[in-house]
C-alpha cells in the first residue's frame, strides 16, 4: 500500500482552496487583481506558504486558468458528450453552456469572455492562455456542429466554422448582456436564436427540442 505524504496531501488540500478563490476573484476584477498578500489575507493562510505552492505572480494566474477550464470542462463540455452526436448534442452543449453562465459557476459570469477581454491586446503567457483556451472551445464547437453533420442531421452544405461562429456569438453576447445589466432575458433571447439557426441548418424531419 502506498503510504500517502501528509505535507503533500495538505498543499494540495491548500492549493485547491487557494485556486477555489482565486477564479471567483479573477471571474469579477481580473487575473491581474490577484496577489499572494490578497490571498494569504482572506483565506488566513502565510504569505510564505501561498508563494510556495506557485512560484510567482503569473504562475498564480496561469493556474487560476487551468482550473476554470477544468471547471468548465466538468460542468459544460462533459455532460454534453453524454448526449449522442447530432443536433441534440449541439443543442445540449448551447444549454448547459447558457446555464453555467445564468447559474454563475463564477461570479462574474464566464470565466474566458473576462479573460480574452483583459488579454486580448497584450502579449506574453497570458494573452496566451486566453488565445489556447479560445481555440479549444471553438474548435470543440466546431467539431460537435461537424458530428451533427456527419450523422445526417444537419445537410451536407452547412458551413461549419460559421455556424460554430454564430453560435458562440450568441452564447457570448448573452452573458455579456446579462452581467451588464444583472437581467437573464438575454438568455432567452439567444436560445431563441440558435435554435432558430440550427433548425435552419438542419435535414427534414430532424427531431428538436421546443423552445419554451
Amino acid at each position: 500500500m502506498t503510504r500517502v505524504d501528509g505535507r503533500v496531501e495538505r498543499g494540495n488540500r491548500t492549493r485547491q482552496l487557494v485556486l477555489g478563490r482565486t477564479v471567483e476573484i479573477a471571474s469579477v476584477e481580473g487575473l491581474e487583481a490577484l496577489t499572494v498578500g490578497r490571498l494569504a489575507t482572506e483565506l488566513e493562510l502565510s504569505k510564505s506558504g501561498v508563494f510556495a505552492l506557485f512560484g510567482s505572480k503569473q504562475e498564480l494566474q496561469l493556474a487560476t486558468v487551468r482550473e476554470a477550464a477544468r471547471i468548465f470542462t466538468e460542468r459544460v463540455i462533459r455532460p454534453a458528450a453524454q448526449t449522442p452526436a447530432g443536433v441534440g448534442r449541439v443543442w445540449r452543449l448551447c444549454e448547459l453552456w447558457l446555464e453555467y453562465s445564468r447559474g454563475r459557476v463564477f461570479p462574474g459570469g464566464c470565466f474566458f469572455y473576462g479573460v480574452m477581454a483583459e488579454y486580448d491586446a497584450r502579449t506574453g503567457p497570458l494573452h496566451d492562455a486566453a488565445v489556447h483556451a479560445q481555440r479549444d472551445w471553438s474548435a470543440y464547437v466546431e467539431r460537435t456542429i461537424d458530428e451533427a453533420r456527419t450523422a445526417g442531421e444537419l445537410r451536407t452544405d452547412t458551413d461549419v466554422p460559421q455556424l460554430a461562429f454564430e453560435v458562440v456569438a450568441l452564447l457570448e453576447t448573452a452573458n455579456a448582456l446579462s452581467v451588464l445589466h444583472d437581467d437573464d432575458s438575454a438568455y432567452r433571447r439567444a436560445r431563441v436564436a440558435i435554435a432558430a439557426r440550427l433548425r435552419g441548418a438542419a435535414v427534414d424531419g430532424t427531431p428538436f427540442p421546443e423552445v419554451p
